[in-house]
């Protein structure tokens, strides 16, 4: 077994026990999930959405209330977290079960946003893939929005982390800021200090 689908099979387990109560302890420490969509209000007016990793569809509905004329597409690993979706979702959205390493936008056509929130930290191998389809599935000046954990200065709190799939070394930013033309990049503390997680909003250019 190779160690992406060692990775993803271990995360669909994860959240075939996490989707039951995911939405009612998320909103405890998955910070900036709805600042990084006013964010994308001030740069990009998209008619196709792309979320990856969208779980239970919190965000879907959101963007679907701040661009209603848009179509969104929600890409996820767990069956489990896309039933809950599913009951979220309208005839605007459409559901992909698929992991996320090739573009998705064959059949479509490119997207205007590429939304990752609080998940490229958990695709370990396979966080750059993702950020390179997302490359791939945006069409030029095309956004690509991203929230997600950054870093600890705790060793102990980073283990916890890995326990739970998330990895907190840095390491997604400068791959961003390589692929795209950053219109934000700025970090934020959570809880004093414990740890940080960004926000990385940035334009596809040839």
């Amino acid at each position: 077994m190779s160690s992406t689908t060692a990775q993803n099979t271990a995360l669909e387990r994860y959240y075939r026990l996490h989707s039951r109560i995911y939405d009612g302890t998320r909103w405890s420490f998955l910070f900036g999930r709805e600042e990084v969509l006013r964010r994308v209000l001030r740069v990009a007016n998209p008619r196709r959405i792309l979320e990856v990793g969208c779980g239970t569809g919190r965000n879907l509905v959101s963007l679907r209330r701040l661009f209603p004329e848009a179509h969104v597409t929600g890409v996820d690993l767990s069956e489990q977290m896309l039933a809950i979706a599913a009951g979220k979702a309208d005839g605007q959205v459409t559901l992909l079960r698929r992991s996320y390493s090739l573009p998705v936008h064959a059949e479509g056509g490119p997207f205007d946003l590429v939304l990752f929130s609080y998940a490229l930290s958990m695709f370990n191998p396979g966080w750059e893939q993702a950020i390179d389809a997302a490359w791939g599935d945006l069409e030029d000046g095309g956004v690509i929005a991203v929230v997600d954990f950054s870093h600890s200065r705790f060793s102990w709190f980073r283990r916890w982390m890995g326990v739970n799939h998330v990895r907190m070394e840095n390491h997604l930013w400068p791959r961003l800021g390589q692929k795209f033309v950053p219109l934000l990049n700025d970090r934020f503390s959570a809880y004093g200090g414990l740890w940080s997680y960004g926000i990385f909003i940035g334009r596809k250019q040839l």
